[in-house]
């Protein structure tokens, strides 16, 4: 029995398909189950997917943007010449079912699927579909949507699940945390997620806001591994020795660094990508998103704003990012025990931590292998 997963080309379209993936081999622990993932090539991506087994083919995909860009010349051949490498990793492997969440980078797999008539199971993240996710659900057999309420999808084939989270993050240790990150453990913990590239404005915003945020709170910062350097260097110019000791600057958090952090964070400031939005619910983290301005369809605002109207996060968008009026905002929301209390509650209710074992039996049913 043979799957093959596709996705965008980021880290936001991978981490669902691991989570998929580990639910499949534990429910499914059959070494006859084949799994592939052919798409844009990601490093860190194909480490993930590598690691659960996944055997990879890289093809070409062209991004559509809907503004000026001279990539988009280049991009336009690039999708003709991924469909025909889809054609081909398709018809040679001719697979039982392509599992997708979206995004541009699984555009030629999905049609090539679609040519071969093989099943397409879409699993869309976000509360308004990109235009790959609008074409590819048209002729998906099955869609499972992240948020209630997402438009433009069949309701004969679409189920609301939520989006599926490693369920690794749910097993975290404040203790560990603590020996892991070195913290002092006097004061709470703030962790400011910038995205996995991390955010340039986020980063810049942390800098000049820094001497306010350390007396209150001990911070674990993920900058980006581009922006790691500066951002350590211009944290030790603004911060004593002493209170360097309560700031933690790392580039990236890996899956066990990110779990711990998880557990100890009194407060997380994030972006708000649709995985970042269902690990904070899921593991019940009173958050202020500040959403990424320029993402496909708005997608990170409107993602924000979902998970605000059910009372779990406030957020405040890049064009309200002046350092006073948020730090006002940051203060009054992080510093105030009873709101924090009430955010906590409603992020668990929000949270469906079970959607990738119930994606998972999906599919196995789908297949008849249960």
């Amino acid at each position: 029995m043979k799957i093959v997963f596709t996705g965008g080309g980021t880290l936001g379209h991978i981490f669902p398909l691991v989570s998929v993936i580990r639910e499949l081999k534990m429910a499914f622990p059959n070494p006859n189950l084949k799994l592939n993932y052919f798409g844009p090539k990601h490093p860190k991506g194909d480490v993930l997917l590598e690691d659960e087994g996944v055997k990879i083919k890289h093809i070409l995909a062209g991004k559509i943007r809907r503004y000026f860009d001279f990539k988009n010349f280049i991009d336009f051949f690039k999708t003709p010449i991924g469909i025909s490498q889809a054609f081909c990793l398709l018809f040679f492997k001719w697979p039982d079912l392509i599992i997708s969440t979206g995004g541009y980078g699984s555009f030629p797999v999905c049609l090539a699927g679609l040519l071969l008539r093989v099943p397409i199971i879409l699993l869309e993240e976000d509360v308004e579909p990109g235009l790959a996710s609008k074409i590819i659900a048209k002729f998906s057999s099955q869609i499972f949507t992240a948020f209630p309420g997402t438009l433009y999808f069949s309701k004969q084939k679409t189920i609301c699940l939520g989006n599926p989270i490693r369920r690794s993050l749910l097993e975290g240790s404040a203790q560990k945390a603590k020996m892991l990150f070195n913290l002092k453990g006097d004061k709470p913990v703030l962790l400011i997620l910038g995205g996995s590239l991390g955010s340039r404005n986020i980063n810049n915003l942390i800098l000049e806001i820094l001497l306010n945020l350390i007396k209150n709170f001990e911070i674990i910062h993920q900058t980006g591994e581009e922006k790691f350097g500066v951002v350590a260097m211009e944290a030790r110019a603004y911060l004593k020795d002493e209170q360097l000791l309560e700031y933690h600057c790392l580039p990236f958090l890996n899956e066990e660094q990110l779990k711990h952090s998880l557990a100890v964070a009194d407060f997380v400031i994030s972006r708000a990508g649709s995985g970042a939005l269902f690990e904070l619910a899921s593991t019940g983290k009173p958050s202020l998103l500040i959403p990424l301005p320029n993402s496909a369809q708005n997608h990170q605002v409107k993602n924000a704003y979902k998970l605000a109207d059910h009372g779990a996060t406030y957020v405040v968008e890049e064009e309200n990012l002046k350092p006073n009026f948020f730090l006002q905002r940051f203060e009054n929301i992080a510093l105030n025990e009873e709101t924090k209390k009430i955010m906590r509650q409603n992020a668990l209710k929000f949270a469906r931590p079970e959607a990738g074992p119930k994606i998972a039996k999906f599919v196995l049913e789908f297949l008849s292998l249960i």
